[in-house]
């Protein structure tokens, strides 16, 4: 198994052992940027998950130290939410906050969610800073595709600069200015952080995560971007699975392109009835 590197291809279990070994640096940097959180915010309430998630049932994928578990109970405080990390580190401290909600925090990696018994059907699913992490992200989608309802939204939060040169000049300006002497100075290495700054260069464009998605079965596919420095660099990509739609096994296999999208409504996309 690998992960998308900085420069060259870096062994997932290397990345796992460098989340797990940074990771009260990395939620004491998460924590103190108010903009991190209030973005996967956007990202969860434009799912459009009705009645503040009664009755509900989420998945939180690659959650961390459970800020995107926050942003998820935010939009759903009634839902009852499963939250997936690889890292036993990063978990332990999503663990130590306190949670009001009704939340269940499984250690387990995406690409082998049946041995970490994370079964479905889920009503949503949210995937933040985490597809471009994994080493095949088609497989990934098709199996958060297997995980939902027909019917139910999935919600990518993800950087995306490929597509415009001013948005990688400002994130690496931005990751070498301050996000790298920042990781440096409170982890004493900032490795997973010229990672970040690295694989956020090698992802997918905007267009290309958008038709990868409907390569992978998923429908209604829409993007938006977030407000602040971090416009067109950080973006939430919806898409759900159709109504009736087939089985993964079923689909047609991901092919190379790119496709249209559109802004995506305030409200997020209509959950099907």
């Amino acid at each position: 198994m690998t992960r998308r590197g900085a420069g060259k291809r870096v062994d997932g279990t290397s990345l796992i052992k460098s989340f797990d070994a940074n990771a009260r640096s990395y939620d004491r940097m998460v924590g103190a940027n108010k903009g991190y959180h209030e973005h996967l915010r956007f990202s969860a309430r434009r799912m459009g998950i009705p009645g503040g998630g009664a009755g509900l049932r989420l998945l939180d994928i690659g959650c961390g130290t459970g800020a995107s578990t926050a942003a998820l109970l935010d939009a759903a405080p009634e839902a009852e939410i499963v939250a997936v990390d690889a890292s036993g580190e990063m978990l332990a401290e999503a663990r130590r906050k306190t949670w009001t909600g009704k939340v269940q925090f499984v250690q387990g990696d995406v690409e082998d969610l049946e041995r970490s018994r994370v079964v479905g059907p889920f009503d949503g699913i949210m995937a933040a800073y985490l597809l471009r992490n994994v080493e095949d992200p088609n497989a990934a989608l098709r199996a958060f595709y297997g995980l939902l309802k027909p019917g139910a939204p999935l919600a990518v939060h993800e950087y995306s600069v490929r597509d415009s040169a001013r948005s990688k000049l400002v994130w690496t300006m931005v990751s070498w200015g301050i996000i790298i002497p920042l990781g440096k100075m409170r982890a004493g290495d900032a490795g997973l952080y010229r990672y970040l700054w690295r694989s956020v260069l090698d992802f997918d464009g905007v267009e290309a995560l958008a038709t990868r998605m409907r390569a992978c079965g998923f429908v209604d596919v829409l993007h938006q971007t977030m407000p602040g420095w971090q416009q067109h660099i950080v973006h939430t990509f919806l898409g759900r699975r159709p109504p009736g739609g087939p089985e993964p096994e079923e689909l047609e296999p991901p092919s190379a392109g790119y496709g249209n999208d559109a802004p995506t409504p305030p409200s997020g996309i209509e959950m099907a009835k």
